[in-house]
């Protein structure tokens, strides 16, 4: 499902300042097709640009955060997970044998989750929703 999304071009339609090693950052970001963790964004930008420290990976997520860049999301690991702020909303499903994440879209899903909403007295107006889960296969 992972469309891609460029961050730098986020970046610059939020007036944010892009440093060089922030443009390595942000095309890490934008070339996952996983939700990397600080460590492993780590990994790969100084793959990259040997120059970059983890502090400054640290630094650049917590700002494209608040940003409303990226999203973090925790999938019951202890690592807080990163992928770019999706234009279009999706769900996960979550291995939790082998953390792998999957990005799903269920229109029926959606559409009961607005019915749920309003038969409380609410509007939606957001959420998240995380499933986990392992394999059929893989269940005995």
């Amino acid at each position: 499902m992972a469309n891609r999304i460029d961050v730098e071009q986020l970046c610059a339609e939020r007036g944010l300042r892009i440093t060089e090693q922030r443009r390595v950052i942000a095309k890490v970001l934008s070339d996952s097709d996983d939700h990397p963790d600080v460590e492993l964004l780590h990994s790969r930008a100084a793959a990259i640009d040997p120059k970059i420290s983890i502090a400054t990976v640290y630094r650049t997520v917590r700002l494209f955060e608040e940003a409303g860049i990226l999203d973090r999301h925790d999938f019951g690991d202890g690592r807080s997970r990163y992928e770019a702020a999706p234009e279009a909303h999706h769900d996960h499903l979550i291995d939790v044998e082998t953390g792998n994440v999957i990005e799903f879209v269920d229109p029926e899903l959606e559409s009961l989750q607005k019915q749920i909403a309003e038969k409380l007295g609410y509007r939606l107006v957001d959420h998240r929703m995380e499933l986990y889960g392992v394999r059929q296969d893989r269940d005995n």
